[in-house]
């Protein structure tokens, strides 16, 4: 049974929390990493903890073959308010530490390879610090990708737009319906086929992508 690590598991009704059961039912095995909860909480603001967690995964379950990276950190603050501390606590979590996660997943991957999948998003304007380290993160998964690429792993970047996992009051929810052809906000389950594909050996010719699966939400721009 191959082994997938998904991060950012915490709430339940996260995407990553609709994820889980979705590669069960596709055979794999699922641990999950949060800030205080999941089978291996972790706090990724921590330099040396990405590289520990891997390291225990692997040593506990064995070789981990899909990395699903579900992990953020997002407080709104835009150019004026945005303090220092502030931008490198969203750059630690939502970059450095994705960085780290995905070099240690690839470093101890196996001959079959893997696959790698995380979450971006578009959401920069009043939330500047989120949105530049959301930027730094789809640079680094789309190069490991090209780099990754020989010892059979691929990365992908997802932005599922907005999904609603709780944030959503009635005027948001109505306000997304509007925007979206398909006439309603997405759902964590929506995104779980699709990392789920991502992950299985007919996906993995995908690679290096930034791929828009928002129901046609972005098409408006």
């Amino acid at each position: 049974m191959p082994l997938a690590l998904v991060t950012g598991a915490a709430r339940s009704n996260s995407i990553a929390a609709g994820i889980v059961p979705r590669l069960e039912a596709d055979g794999w095995e699922v641990v999950t990493s949060d800030l205080d909860t999941g089978d291996y909480p972790c706090d990724l603001s921590s330099p040396t903890a990405p590289i520990a967690l891997i390291e225990q995964v692997t040593s506990e379950r064995g070789t981990i073959g899909g990395l699903v990276l579900s992990h953020a950190h997002g407080v709104e603050s835009g150019v004026l308010d945005t303090t220092a501390e502030a931008f490198d606590q969203h750059v630690a979590v939502n970059a450095r530490a994705s960085l780290l996660l995905i070099a240690a997943f690839a470093r101890h991957v196996d001959a079959g390879g893997g696959a790698v999948v995380a979450f971006t998003s578009d959401h920069t304007t009043g939330n500047l610090a989120y949105g530049a380290s959301k930027g730094a993160l789809d640079r680094i998964v789309i190069s490991a990708a090209r780099e990754l690429g020989p010892k059979g792993i691929s990365a992908n970047v997802v932005n599922p737009g907005p999904i609603d996992t709780g944030w959503m009051d009635d005027e948001a929810r109505d306000a997304m319906t509007t925007y979206n052809p398909s006439g309603r906000p997405g759902t964590p389950r929506d995104i779980a086929g699709i990392t789920a594909f991502l992950l299985s050996e007919e996906g993995r010719w995908i690679s290096g992508q930034l791929l828009r699966a928002d129901g046609g939400f972005s098409a408006q721009f």
